[in-house]
């Protein structure tokens, strides 16, 4: 998972170019744009508790990597959509507010936060207890890992010693999840397995196609939405584990925590959030309850 965890993949068949190399783009169907997220009613109790510095500014500053689909990644006009975007806006939305999306590389982020720059990242983090360490997070989501490898061809995770696997750069799987897999097998006298890092999800995924590694790890609905969109090129491999919740990062100690873990709970209540996964078609990994720091409490 990220400690962030596609950018939109295209319906490949319309794209010649792209069947011929075996890659994949960033562009995506208008049906993929947030105009039909479900509308959000202000709450008018919620809005008052806002800091004063948010509330004047009428925005939510999020940072945000969209080269994640369906988490987050362009539309056709090259404005950020996906499920995360649809829950930001309802976020803010719930508390009075218009968000604002800055697209950074995902390892600009949290510094982005800590210094300041940035209210809150929405980038598909994994809550982690080294990252709660330098920021606070605000759960939302339960995400497993899994792999994919080229159509026909079995890949086993729990026993990869010897492979190259794609990762996208400074994702949990890139730092923690084929780390710890390579350190087990040289344990064991084998060969490591190979982290093959990328800087976007896409880049990862065409080198699985193209044959330049023997699968990919990421966030399980990252992998599904590859999956889907590569007209048959890629299949899972093997079956998600190792679950863990995304966070929307914010500063250590703020104020503004507590107000979007309460305006996240009322989506849930209200039935927004819900709707949103749906919409989305990734309710499998939905929460019942907006917790804080999920990964220090066990």
């Amino acid at each position: 998972m990220r400690p962030r965890s596609l950018t939109s993949l295209v319906a490949l068949a319309a794209v010649p170019a792209l069947l011929l190399t075996g890659c994949v783009d960033n562009s995506t169907p208008s049906s993929g744009s947030t105009s039909n997220a479900p509308a959000v009613k202000k709450n008018t109790s919620l809005a008052d508790q806002v800091p004063a510095s948010v509330k004047s500014a009428g925005t939510l500053s999020i940072g945000m990597d969209d080269t994640y689909p369906p988490n987050e990644y362009k539309d056709d006009n090259g404005n950020p959509t996906g499920w995360e975007v649809d829950l930001a806006n309802a976020v803010a939305g719930k508390l009075g507010l218009k968000a604002t999306f800055n697209v950074a590389k995902f390892d600009n982020i949290i510094p982005s936060i800590t210094g300041g720059k940035d209210d809150l990242g929405m980038s598909s983090f994994t809550d982690t207890t080294e990252r709660e360490k330098q920021v606070d997070f605000v759960n939302y989501y339960s995400a497993g890992i899994l792999w994919a490898s080229k159509k026909g061809r079995t890949i086993n995770p729990d026993a990869a010693c010897g492979l190259k696997v794609a990762v996208q750069a400074t994702t949990y799987e890139d730092t923690d999840e084929v780390p710890a897999k390579s350190k087990a097998c040289i344990a064991k006298g084998k060969p490591a397995v190979q982290a093959v890092r990328y800087d976007t999800q896409d880049e990862a995924t065409n080198a699985v196609i193209l044959g330049k590694v023997d699968a990919l790890s990421a966030d399980s609905p990252v992998t599904l939405y590859a999956i889907s969109k590569t007209q048959g090129k890629l299949q899972a491999a093997g079956k998600t584990f190792d679950e863990a919740p995304y966070g929307i990062p914010v500063q250590k100690g703020s104020k503004l925590a507590p107000v979007l873990q309460k305006a996240l709970q009322a989506l849930i209540d209200d039935g927004t959030y819900k709707k949103i996964l749906d919409k989305w078609g990734v309710a499998d990994g939905a929460v019942t309850s907006a917790q804080m720091n999920a990964a220090s409490k066990g």
